[in-house]
């Protein structure tokens, strides 16, 4: 058993490097925008190191530089990372139904897309030393990237950091134009959020409205119309 759980374990670490990579150059580029947010090197550290999502944190940042209430704060979040849940629901079905609470936790704390990916890719029933292996190798780099990020942000000289800043909104446009390239929909739904966003920090009719809350709103509305006006069919059985 306990030679099986450390194969599993080394195996997620070798999956979970490239994963490293990509995390790590990710979150340089949020680690850059800390002082924007007036948060230090240290705070957006730890942050990374809680909280393993680009948009949960960059929610976060920007809720916390508003100034808003922490009840914002916390509903923006739920919001943001609501599909964690449904994940850590399909890699439950994935385990052995004995696998004790501390490890289902622990799994929990460590699910992200590209972990959640590799995990639920595996064949048959999923070792949790393997996931394990995974956030071992991976999580490091968001943490890492963040904290250098952060102290490059503050010894570069302005027009480098600016430079680099771009990064962030490049790492966003890489999240959805692959997705709306294959589907009409997804592209639509893009271009209403973007119209709607424009819209909700243009009209003074929204001025009272907190910038945390618009987050919200325009989340839930958008993806709630698009849930009954586009629903997806269920694969069947047999269906890939």
């Amino acid at each position: 058993m306990a030679t099986e759980r450390r194969k599993q374990f080394f195996k997620g670490l070798k999956d979970g490097f490239p994963i490293f990579l990509g995390y790590f150059a990710v979150s340089l580029t949020l680690g850059i925008h800390l002082h924007e947010y007036g948060l230090t090197p240290l705070q957006g550290t730890l942050a990374s190191l809680t909280n393993h999502t680009s948009a949960g944190e960059l929610i976060g940042f920007q809720t916390i530089a508003s100034d808003s209430g922490y009840w914002v704060l916390i509903l923006a979040e739920i919001v943001a990372n609501a599909r964690y849940l449904l994940m850590s629901f399909a890699l439950s079905q994935k385990i052995d139904p004995k696998t004790p609470l501390w490890q289902r936790l622990l799994m929990g704390h460590g699910v992200t897309d590209e972990i959640f990916s590799i995990s639920v890719s595996v064949p048959g029933k999923l070792d949790p030393f393997y996931t394990y292996g995974a956030i071992t190798a991976a999580l490091p780099g968001w943490t890492g990237g963040t904290l250098v990020g952060a102290i490059l942000g503050n010894v570069l000289p302005v027009r480098f950091v600016s430079a680099l800043s771009v990064g962030l909104y490049g790492m966003f446009i890489a999240a959805f134009i692959p997705p709306a390239k294959k589907d009409r929909v997804m592209a639509g739904l893009i271009a209403v959020c973007f119209a709607l966003s424009w819209v909700f920090n243009k009209l003074p009719i929204f001025d009272g409205l907190d910038g945390g809350l618009k987050i919200i709103i325009l989340t839930v509305v958008i993806a709630s119309a698009a849930a009954i006006l586009f629903p997806r069919k269920e694969a069947s059985d047999g269906e890939a």
